[in-house]
């Protein structure tokens, strides 16, 4: 199972396009910072597979300026 965690940076003033844009997906978990123009994004999926295609989407947003990973690792599964 892929986790990873990214800082998701938005085009200026497209913060809440970009929550918006993300909340709608599946897998993913969204906390925006109180002060700033940026976002955690949380993802887990069950696959690499579908880690793959999750983010190929994320990185299509148009509200989507940056988004660097900042944590991942891979359960094996047993």
């Amino acid at each position: 199972m892929p986790i990873k965690s990214y800082l998701a940076h938005p085009h200026t003033g497209q913060k809440e396009q970009l929550v918006n844009e993300l909340t709608a997906l599946e897998n993913c978990e969204i906390i925006p910072a109180d002060n700033k123009e940026v976002l955690v994004l949380v993802t887990d999926t069950a696959s690499d597979t579908e880690d793959d295609i999750l983010k190929q989407k994320i990185e299509t947003f148009k509200s989507l300026k940056l988004l660097a990973l900042v944590s991942g690792f891979n359960t094996p599964k047993k």
